[in-house]
């Protein structure tokens, strides 16, 4: 695209020389080309953080296997490696006072997800599904305020994808197990949710409507830009 606006301007200047074209018909072609590079240079960083943000997400999950009805209490974490979108049984919770933080620029935070199936809530023997959020608790109490943690209909999770905050999590998990006698063989940790799908597709959405916003707001952009090069290049028709 340089080359080819390098070339395009050399040849109008070269027809201006003879008498052929205007000094406003090359300025025009050179603006077209300097919009076009501004347009790709904004275009491709923006499009990559929106595909690794919110596409590269959904596509994820949707890849993995959604599993209904899984009890806490009597699955574990090995069960389910492969799980994206996971129904939980009646009875599912969160067991807030065995919440935790880990602080590390943000407050990475998680909570076991218990209940299930068996009578009397006793403590499980591995407490492998945990709910997580980041910089929604505090690192040094038990008061987790991620996602839908106060929805009552809420017993589902969405898998956590983020690759770059699973080894934080973990280490919230391992200070929960200290503080609280308790024992994560294999955690596995998710977004509480009451609706899995529709929390799914909302990364497809988020994607597409940064897509339509970034296209509509540079449209504008190139709309200005156009007007007021009208009306400077018109003074040396």
């Amino acid at each position: 695209l340089v080359l080819l606006g390098a070339l395009d301007v050399l040849y109008m200047m070269w027809r201006r020389r003879t008498g052929e074209a205007s000094l406003a018909t090359s300025t025009w072609l050179l603006f077209l080309c300097v919009s076009c590079l501004v347009a790709i240079g904004v275009a491709v960083p923006l499009g990559n953080h929106n595909f690794w943000a919110s596409s590269q997400v959904f596509f994820d999950i949707t890849a993995l296997n959604s599993y209904n009805g899984v009890d806490p209490a009597r699955m574990r974490g090995q069960e389910l490696m492969d799980a994206g979108r996971v129904m939980f049984v009646n009875g599912t919770r969160l067991d807030l006072t065995r919440a935790m933080g880990f602080r590390n620029v943000e407050t990475y935070c998680v909570a076991p997800i218990t209940g299930g199936a068996v009578v009397g809530n006793p403590p499980l023997a591995a407490y492998d599904f945990w709910a997580v959020g980041k910089d929604c608790c505090s690192s040094n109490s038990a008061d987790f305020r991620c996602g839908e943690y106060n929805n009552l209909e809420a017993r589902a999770g969405v898998r956590l994808m983020r690759d770059e905050d699973r080894a934080f999590f973990r280490l919230a998990v391992q200070q929960a197990e200290s503080a609280y006698g308790i024992k994560a063989t294999h955690p596995l940790f998710f977004h509480w949710v009451r609706d899995p799908v529709a929390e799914t597709f909302q990364y497809q959405q988020g994607a597409f409507q940064t897509y339509m916003v970034a296209m509509f707001a540079f449209f504008a952009f190139q709309c200005v830009l156009v007007f007021i090069g009208a009306g400077v290049f018109c003074k040396f028709v």
